[in-house]
């Protein structure tokens, strides 16, 4: 008990010595270390431009923009096409209310978008500036002047000439600036410098980059976008009024629209009729006459598929085709209430096309009392025939164009101030016309046909003359140009800054101790290149001509280092050796 006792307490006594060494032999400071000043808002504003204009975080945004871009592909958009926006929202109950919230049905105009865009652009002009200053600085400057040992360059060849230093030296400079070399004398040596093109192909790209941008937000912001339909034989004004849809950028007004007009005169359309590709287009065009300005002279033109017609900043491109059977509606009395072609919508490959036929004034059914008349149109092109069983188009050609009608009569709704689509019929207050069976009245018509409608409501008739209209869509996007220019403009700086190499040549001449002039070159590259020693060969090879080579000083014989160490023992006999 007494020994444990012993033992605790000089354990507690050993403790007691190691604290007390511990506090003598820290450290730590006895005192709080000085706390760091604050950045304040200046020194905040400052770090935050550093970052924002460092090449990482341009790359960032960049690789940010295009992954920001995607939704835009495959999400619907208001500005693209609303009716697809429209059903996306009807099929998705609880994805539309949250892509609503973050705003990707207009992903190109939603403020996220506007700000990884604001900040790219920025971030470019930031990391342009500076550099564009470094380039100009290094543009006015030279070349710097030869290291001391050019032996240690990664390229390096000598050797020694009878030419007088002055001429070796005046021979480069001759030779290098010859070769695009920017070069000068420096002491005893001539320093030149080739390649600042990477360094300009490099701002070249960024610039464009910007350019670009700015192309694309101009575009956006100022363009437009109509589509309109033209039946052979009638024309199209560049009014907002004249256009069957029409969208445009944030900042488009009525007055940025491009004064001209064209009418239709005759669409062409011909057709592969045999083998795998029957009924592929081979000509699809259409003959226009046009004026540009108010008194502007008429011109002819032919519109092809990617082969627009330029009206100032507007394009107009054909954009589809169909057919517009021309119809002639007669009362009772014989009276023409309605002739005219009707414009029907293809459904498939071959054109099998459907529409609808409303006659909206001068109608009075056998009662006298006015009346809507209404028809569900259903055409085809090229017939199968009966014995087909089916009512679709075999081709593309009006090879045997028949028209199908199913007839209505009543309220059309046409007056009830709600816009309604002149391809679709709105039925609720259409009564059906019924044949002798009950059923509901239509017909098969071929050109020149006429079908009578039940109880004396008059007839339909089905005219000879097929009418072709084509579809046209109007774009105006005035930085179109400058966009092209900056892509290509960039795509010439990113090959010069890739292929471009930036390297530095020395050729120094300074006479020997024997009075024989020694020439060292040598050659450094400011990235890895095999160009350079191959360049600097050739320029050796070149100066070598002009100052050719002199002969090694002869071996002196009091030095010993050139004796033989190992002379031939048949040359010089040993001693003591035999003689033969």
């Amino acid at each position: 008990m007494s020994k444990t006792t012993t033992d605790g307490a000089s354990t507690a006594a050993d403790d007691q010595d190691l604290g007390a060494a511990g506090s003598q032999l820290s450290t730590a400071p006895t005192e709080d270390a000085p706390h760091l000043p604050a950045l304040g808002v200046i020194g905040w504003a400052r770090w935050f431009w550093r970052q924002l204009t460092s090449m990482r975080v341009a790359l960032l945004l960049l690789l940010l923009l295009s992954l920001a871009a995607i939704p835009g592909s495959l999400i619907p958009q208001t500005g693209v096409d609303e009716t697809k926006v429209a059903d996306f929202r009807e099929r998705h109950d609880v994805l539309a209310p949250v892509y609503d919230k973050l705003g990707l049905f207009h992903v190109y105009s939603s403020v996220w978008f506007s700000a990884i865009y604001i900040l790219l652009f920025i971030s470019l002009i930031g990391c342009i500036l500076p550099r564009t200053w470094q380039f100009v600085g290094q543009l006015r400057g030279r070349p710097p002047g030869a290291p001391r040992r050019l032996n240690r360059l990664p390229a390096h060849t000598t050797w020694r000439t009878g030419t007088q230093p002055e001429e070796v030296r005046e021979a480069a400079l001759a030779l290098l600036k010859k070769r695009r070399f920017r070069a000068h004398v420096v002491g005893d040596a001539v320093a030149a410098e080739k390649g600042y093109l990477r360094e300009a192909g490099n701002l070249l790209f960024h610039i464009a980059l910007i350019v670009m941008l700015i192309a694309f937000a101009w575009g956006q912001l100022f363009k437009s976008e109509g589509n309109k339909l033209i039946v052979e034989g009638d024309g199209f004004s560049n009014t907002l009024t004249q256009y069957d849809d029409f969208k445009s950028g944030n900042l488009f007004t009525n007055d940025d629209l491009e004064p001209f007009s064209f009418d239709v005169k005759e669409f062409t359309g011909t057709y592969e009729r045999t083998g795998p590709n029957k009924g592929t287009p081979r000509t699809y065009q259409s003959e226009v006459t046009y004026t540009e300005g108010a008194d502007g002279e008429e011109k002819t033109a032919v519109v092809k598929v990617n082969k627009p017609l330029e009206l100032g900043d507007a394009k107009v491109y054909l954009v589809s085709h169909g057919y517009a059977p021309v119809v002639t509606v007669r009362d009772g009395k014989g009276e023409i209430v309605f002739q005219d072609a009707v414009p029907l919508l293809p459904l498939d490959a071959n054109v099998t096309s459907s529409g609808v036929v409303k006659v909206l004034d001068g109608y009075r059914n056998p009662e006298g009392k006015k009346e809507q008349l209404g028809f569900n149109a259903f055409f085809v092109p090229t017939f199968g025939g009966s014995e087909s069983g089916t009512m679709l188009s075999q081709f593309p050609a009006l090879d045997y164009p028949v028209l199908a009608l199913s007839a209505y009569h009543g309220d059309l709704k046409a007056d009830s101030g709600i816009p309604q689509s002149v391809y679709q019929m709105d039925k609720t207050k259409m009564k059906e016309f019924k044949d002798s069976e009950g059923e509901l009245f239509k017909k098969l018509l071929t050109p020149g046909e006429t079908m009578t409608l039940p109880d004396g409501a008059g007839s339909v008739t089905f005219e000879k003359d097929v009418k072709e209209w084509a579809g046209f869509q109007v774009v105006q996007e005035p930085g179109g140009g400058w966009a092209l220019g900056g892509a290509v403009v960039a795509i010439a700086g990113l090959a010069g800054s890739l292929f471009i190499q930036r390297r530095r040549v020395w050729v120094r001449a300074v006479e020997g101790p024997d009075g024989v002039t020694v020439v060292e070159m040598a050659g450094l590259g400011r990235s890895e290149s095999a160009k350079v020693p191959e360049e600097l060969g050739d320029l050796a090879g070149i100066l070598y001509d002009r100052a050719p080579g002199a002969p090694d000083p002869a071996p002196d014989p009091s030095d010993s280092t050139d004796l033989d160490p190992d002379p031939d023992p048949e040359a010089v006999p040993s001693e003591g050796a035999e003689k033969p």
